[in-house]
C-alpha cells in the first residue's frame, strides 16, 4: 500500500483525475492478456495487484514520478495499452502503474528522411492512420495494430505482417528518448547508424521496461508502395514449403509477407510482394518459380487476400470485448481455453528437425498441433497446441505445461530462443537464465548499474 503523502505527491505531478487508486482501477490495470490457464507455474504473479495507476501526459512528468519513486523505494510497471500475452505488465511486487495513454501523439513525420517521431503511448493504428494523410505507412503491422501502443511494441520487440520486408519492431527504431531509472531522461541520436560507441537503443529493445520508461520513439517509416501484389502457393507437404521459404530467403528475395501455414485443410505459403512495379513484378515471378520447384502449386491471389484482410480481426475482438475490462471478465471471455501458442526462434537448419522431436514429445500426451508456422523467415517457426479430442479435462492444463516446458527447453538445447515475438512477461521468466546463461549475468550486472534499487518493473527478465 502506499501511503497518502505519495499519493498526494503523484496528484501534485499529474492531477488528481491521473492518480487512480479504487479497486475497479487497480483491478483491471494489474494484468495484460495472459489468463492464469496459460500462465503455467506462474500463477502467484496474479495474485498482487498494484498499489496505484498514474496517467502522465508528458517526459518531465514521467521523470518526476520515476524520482518520487525512487526516493520512497516504490517499483514501477511502464504500461502501454495493456496488450502483451505474457504477463509483462503484472505487478508482481504491488507499486505503481504509470500508463503512457494520455502520451499519445504524433510529434513529427518527416516524407524525406522516412522518420516519424511518436509518445510512446501512440496506438499503432492511429500512427498508421496519421501516415496515411502524408502517403506513408509504418513497418511494423502486427494482429494488434488496432490496440498496442509504440512503445510496448518496442519493449517486446514485436513482429508483424510485413516483417519479410522490414523487420521486427526493434529493426525500425531510429532514436529513442527513455526515462532511466534515476528520473534523467536519456536520447539517442535520430541517425540510422554511427560508430562512435555502441547504439544504445538496443538496450530497451525487448528489455520490457527493466532499464527505464521509453516516453517517444523515431521510427522508422515508408511510403505507400507503387505496386501490391498477393500470390498464394500450396504444397503437399510443410517440409517442401519450408524448403522454398528458405530458398527464397537465400535468394535475397524479400516479400512484405512471408507466412508457410499448415493447418488440417493443408499447406499454404501466403506471400505479398510490395515496392516499385518493376520490383515487385520480378519478386513474384522469380518466388512462384521457386515455389513450382519445390513441389508448390499456385492457387491464385485470394486466399492470400482473405487471410490479409482478416489480420486484425483478433485484435479488433479483444477491443471490443475485452480491453479495459476487470480481470475476471477477460479471464471468462478467455474461458480457461485448453491451448497455447507457442513461437519459438532456430537456425533453419534445425527447424524441421525441431518439429519432428516436438511431435515426438507430445505423442501420447493428449496435446496436439493444429497449425504449424513460420512467420516472416523461415527461423522463426510457431505451434498451435490443443487438447486431443476427449483429453480435455482437470488434468490437460497439466499435461499441456509439460509439454511446453518441454518444447521451449529443446528450441533452447539445439541453439534457438524460446520466443521470438511477445517477450518473456512472467509466463517464461523462470527459463531466461537457462538459456541465456552467462548473458544473464550481463543483464543483472546492467540491472545493478542503471537500477540497483530495482524499482523498474521487478520481477521481468528475471531480474
Amino acid at each position: 500500500m502506499l501511503d497518502s503523502s505519495t499519493t498526494q505527491s503523484l496528484a501534485k505531478i499529474v492531477g488528481e483525475a491521473n492518480v487512480l487508486t479504487g479497486p475497479y482501477d487497480l483491478d483491471r490495470y494489474s494484468a495484460d492478456a495472459l489468463t492464469p490457464f496459460r500462465a503455467f507455474g506462474a500463477e502467484r504473479a496474479f495474485e498482487r495487484l498494484a498499489d496505484a495507476v498514474v496517467r502522465p501526459g508528458s517526459t518531465k512528468e514521467v521523470s518526476e514520478i520515476v524520482a518520487l519513486a525512487l526516493r520512497r523505494q516504490t517499483p514501477l510497471v511502464p504500461y502501454g495499452g495493456g496488450t502483451g500475452v505474457m504477463g509483462g505488465t503484472l505487478p508482481v511486487r504491488g507499486g505503481i502503474i504509470v500508463d503512457l495513454g494520455r502520451m499519445n501523439r504524433v510529434l513529427a513525420v518527416n516524407p524525406t528522411d522516412l522518420t516519424a517521431e511518436v509518445e510512446a503511448g501512440l496506438v499503432l493504428q492511429d500512427l498508421a492512420e496519421k501516415l496515411a494523410e502524408q502517403g506513408l505507412m509504418p513497418g511494423h503491422d502486427p494482429y494488434s495494430v488496432p490496440i498496442a501502443t509504440v512503445g510496448g511494441a518496442i519493449s517486446t520487440n514485436g513482429v508483424g505482417y510485413r516483417a519479410a520486408a522490414h523487420g521486427p519492431m526493434g529493426q525500425q527504431v531510429v532514436a529513442l528518448e527513455v526515462v532511466l531509472p534515476d528520473g534523467s531522461v536519456m536520447n539517442t541520436r535520430p541517425v540510422p547508424k554511427y560508430s562512435s560507441g555502441p547504439n544504445l537503443n538496443q538496450l530497451f529493445i525487448g528489455s520490457e521496461g527493466v532499464f527505464g520508461i521509453i516516453t517517444r520513439a523515431t521510427v522508422q517509416v515508408y511510403r505507400f508502395p507503387e505496386a501490391q501484389v498477393f500470390a498464394t502457393a500450396s504444397f503437399d507437404n510443410f517440409d517442401r514449403g519450408f524448403g522454398a521459404a528458405a530458398e527464397l530467403l537465400a535468394l535475397g528475395v524479400r516479400p512484405a509477407l512471408l507466412d508457410l501455414t499448415e493447418e488440417e485443410d493443408g499447406v499454404q505459403l501466403f506471400l505479398l510482394f510490395e515496392g516499385f512495379w518493376e520490383g515487385v513484378a520480378a519478386q513474384e515471378q522469380r518466388s512462384m518459380q521457386v515455389c513450382q520447384r519445390f513441389g508448390g502449386r499456385a492457387t491464385g491471389s485470394g486466399p492470400t487476400m482473405a487471410y490479409w484482410k482478416d489480420r486484425h480481426e483478433s485484435g479488433l475482438n479483444y477491443k471490443r470485448s475485452a480491453l479495459g475490462q476487470p480481470r475476471q471478465v477477460r479471464w471468462d471471455l478467455a474461458g480457461g481455453r485448453a491451448f497455447d501458442y507457442l513461437h519459438v526462434g532456430l537456425p533453419i537448419s534445425k527447424v524441421l528437425e525441431y518439429r519432428r522431436q516436438c511431435d515426438q514429445i507430445m505423442a501420447g500426451s493428449g496435446v496436439r498441433v493444429v497449425e504449424y508456422a513460420i512467420w516472416s523467415r523461415p527461423e522463426l517457426f510457431s505451434m498451435l497446441l490443443v487438447a486431443e479430442p476427449g483429453a480435455a479435462g482437470d488434468s490437460f492444463r497439466d499435461n499441456l505445461a509439460g509439454v511446453v516446458e518441454q518444447v521451449l527447453s529443446l528450441a533452447q538445447d539445439m541453439g534457438g530462443v524460446m520466443e521470438y515475438c511477445h517477450g518473456v512477461g512472467v509466463k517464461l521468466n523462470h527459463l531466461l537464465a537457462r538459456e541465456m546463461g552467462v548473458g544473464h549475468d550481463v543483464l543483472r550486472a546492467l540491472k545493478r548499474a542503471l537500477d540497483p534499487a530495482n524499482i523498474m518493473n521487478p520481477g521481468k527478465l528475471g531480474l
